[in-house]
């Protein structure tokens, strides 16, 4: 029997491999309890192009108090930034990777957000 972390790393990895076909960068995302990150990865899967996290100083400053990175208000702060990295990089399009958490709370947040900042995805 499988556990629930290998269960979210197999579905995490049957969906990079439909992404890797696309050729296209990737938003991923990891949440833990108490932060949320998501990284822009090129399309060869080589090198992060942009990252943003509840951990960085300046997002923790936005949220206040300390212990605050386990919310949906964190993760909607997360995909706004991300959203703003990715376009000073000149990524406008990217495929969404979830890593196998489910499309619900934070990492919807997240994704709604970078939506919204102008993300296509």
């Amino acid at each position: 029997m499988l556990n629930s972390k290998e269960q979210r790393l197999r579905r995490a990895r049957q969906t990079r491999v439909r992404i890797a076909l696309q050729r296209v960068a990737r938003l991923t995302v990891f949440r833990s309890n108490l932060h949320i990150y998501a990284s822009v990865i090129s399309d060869d899967g080589q090198k992060v192009l942009a990252s943003a996290s509840t951990a960085e100083k300046e997002v923790r400053e936005q949220l206040g108090a300390a212990g605050k990175g386990g919310n949906a208000a964190a993760a909607a702060i997360v995909g706004k930034r991300i959203a703003e990295k990715a376009k000073a990089a000149g990524i406008e399009k990217v495929a969404f990777d979830r890593a196998g958490f489910a499309y619900h709370g934070r990492v919807k947040a997240l994704a709604e957000a970078a939506r919204e900042a102008g993300l296509q995805f």
